[in-house]
């Protein structure tokens, strides 16, 4: 190649280095460094596109009960252990047929094409083995199917879903899933 050649195509294997590493950033910011599932943008997109192509799945939000009292009384390390088994268990129960996501803090997000929530609870809320003690874990889900909405959007999906989390959070001692009908 010569001096002129390689002078013209010098920025363009520049710019080709820079696009990746943008798009490699832009990626990262998409997940979530302790758990690795979609943040809240990321998975939002993703589930846009999941429930126009599968109008019968199920959204879900979760949120860890006593979230606070695990790091007051276990420690911050504990904390991260127990988010970091909830993504865990969630991204296994979702298995190919959907996918979860961390909205922040102790809260998580899923869409799932099977309306049945069969076995979720129970592997949510198995305790924890850390530093040879047993943590309880306990998670509160919400879900909405879209086949029981009247606009099938993720927006009136994410607000049934998180008006039927409250609900199993304030009717039972024990949280559990509560579906928001059938």
């Amino acid at each position: 190649m010569d001096t002129q050649s390689l002078a013209l195509c010098l920025p363009l294997v520049g710019w080709v280095a820079h696009s990746g590493l943008l798009a490699h950033r832009l990626a990262a910011a998409r997940r979530d460094p302790l758990t690795g599932l979609h943040t809240r943008a990321g998975w939002t997109t993703r589930a846009e596109r999941f429930i126009r192509r599968h109008r019968d799945s199920v959204v879900l939000l979760l949120d860890l009960d006593d979230f606070k009292n695990l790091n007051d009384t276990h420690g911050h390390a504990a904390g991260d252990a127990a988010l970091a088994a909830t993504a865990a268990r969630l991204t296994a129960w979702c298995d190919r047929y959907g996918f979860a996501g961390r909205l922040g803090g102790d809260e998580f997000v899923a869409v799932h094409r099977h309306p049945h929530l069969n076995g979720l609870t129970a592997i949510l809320n198995a305790p924890l083995t850390y530093e040879g003690h047993w943590l309880p874990v306990s998670v509160s889900v919400g879900s909405c199917r879209l086949e029981d909405l009247p606009v099938r959007g993720l927006p009136e999906a994410l607000a049934a879903a998180d008006a039927s989390m409250y609900a199993a959070k304030g009717t039972t001692g024990r949280r559990g899933q509560h579906h928001t009908s059938r």
